[in-house]
């Protein structure tokens, strides 16, 4: 018998997300010098930010290149920043390698085409509420929350509450 989303979320040590439909809504506003400015939203910040304070690996893979989303993940503690990238399978083996993580302990959120076949490899598998039917379709978890909404914080807040380290985390903050 399989196990459940939330029996799974048990063994979550590492969290890795696509940008463009995952920490976004997949829309861009296109400045007339050609910059492509994205929204992103707080809560999935301060979920990040507090998944790597509670020593959670955060890994961000991402077709695109936009230096700015750089520049705002590395603020909330995110070092394994990958933009740009071609092969997202590639990229993930090569994470997992360095860092000797098990694909069983990884979330992935992903939300389409490109994402499809990295999210197989891992153990959690996940998507926000406006994935493509694809992705939805392997998905072992579709969050309630659309892209760039706070998809990101609801994967992140669940597993840290399984594990029992939401509100251990927030309390620590403020003693």
């Amino acid at each position: 018998m399989s196990k459940s989303y939330k029996e799974l979320m048990n063994e979550i040590t590492t969290f890795v997300f696509d940008v463009d439909g995952v920490l976004t809504d997949g829309t861009i506003h296109v400045t007339p010098t050609g910059e492509m400015l994205r929204n992103m939203n707080i809560r999935d910040g301060y979920a990040m930010k507090a998944a790597v304070e509670n020593g959670y690996t955060v890994c961000i893979i991402s077709g695109g290149s936009n230096e700015g989303v750089r520049v705002r993940l590395r603020n909330l503690g995110i070092t394994d920043i990958h933009l740009g990238v071609p092969n997202k399978v590639d990229t993930f083996k090569e994470f997992t390698d360095i860092y000797n993580i098990k694909s069983e302990n990884v979330l992935y959120m992903g939300d389409d085409i490109p994402d499809y076949h990295v999210m197989q490899l891992v153990g959690l598998p996940t998507c926000p509420q406006n994935a493509v039917p694809e992705i939805k379709g392997i998905s072992k978890y579709i969050s309630h929350i659309e892209g760039g909404k706070g998809a990101v914080r609801d994967v992140i807040e669940q597993v840290m509450k399984v594990q029992g380290k939401w509100m251990e985390h927030f309390d620590a903050k403020f003693d």
